[in-house]
């Protein structure tokens, strides 16, 4: 059903209907955490965390509650969703989840408007940097379900603010150099301290959200932008959208 809520949502958001893509996206977290996988439950350790898909969902509500202006529901979200993350450092068993599990629950603050996001962040990194002497291929870990999922709203905030286009690479979240794997993972909660909150702002004084991006193909000839007039196109969730302007594309 999940996926149902999900498709909803990215509809919801190329409509421009931010609450009820809000709506969609915490529909879609709550039925995702009640069996993260397919007879996982999530209280079960996993090495993959899928918890962290719901926990996607959750903070994509969020988001969309700021955009949408709806700022008391952002802050509930925001609750809510650090109190779920902390819950779950009792199911995932490693010191690194421990970590992205904190840093999740940063998100939340930047999301839910909620104070204290500096020392969360600041407290992440220092988490990361402990953790290090656990992980041995850190790469590996950053494209679990659990660290993409962590990534992946921010990512989605900045293409809105960027024509379309990634503006969050592997780079800017990690850097270059997995030998010291503290440094490498800590690197995250970093960039995100110094660039989520002010992206959140611009995305809500922009008044828009993007959707995310699936696959891409540019200078389509079958489609065309009715907004933008755009050819490039963003294939996501069974939606055909403008990948500029996350609007529905017209079949020409």
């Amino acid at each position: 059903m999940d996926d149902d809520h999900r498709a909803t949502a990215v509809g919801a958001l190329a409509d421009r209907e931010y609450p009820a893509a809000g709506d969609a996206y915490a529909r879609a977290g709550w039925d995702r955490l009640a069996e993260p996988r397919e007879g996982r439950s999530p209280f079960d350790a996993d090495e993959n965390g899928w918890a962290g898909t719901p926990l996607e969902q959750l903070l994509l509500s969020g988001l969309c509650y700021r955009v949408a202006g709806l700022e008391d529901r952002a802050a509930h979200r925001g609750h809510e969703g650090i109190a779920v993350a902390r819950d779950l450092e009792h199911a995932l068993d490693r010191p690194e989840q421990h970590a992205c599990l904190q840093e999740f629950a940063a998100d939340f603050r930047v999301v839910g408007g909620l104070d204290g996001v500096d020392s969360a962040y600041e407290a992440v990194e220092s988490a990361y940097r402990s953790a290090g002497d656990a992980v041995t291929d850190p790469r590996t870990v950053a494209t679990t379900p659990l660290f993409q999922a962590a990534a992946s709203p921010l990512k989605q905030v900045a293409r809105g603010l960027s024509n379309g286009e990634i503006a969050v690479s592997w780079e800017d979240l990690h850097g270059s150099d997995p030998d010291d794997a503290g440094a490498f993972l800590a690197r995250r909660a970093g960039f995100k301290r110094q660039r989520f909150p002010g992206l959140l702002e611009r995305a809500v004084d922009a008044g828009t959200l993007a959707a995310p991006r699936g696959t891409t193909a540019y200078d389509n000839a079958r489609f065309r932008c009715p907004n933008c007039s755009a050819t490039d196109v963003n294939w996501i969730r069974d939606h055909v959208l403008c990948l500029r302007c996350s609007t529905p594309m017209v079949d020409q």
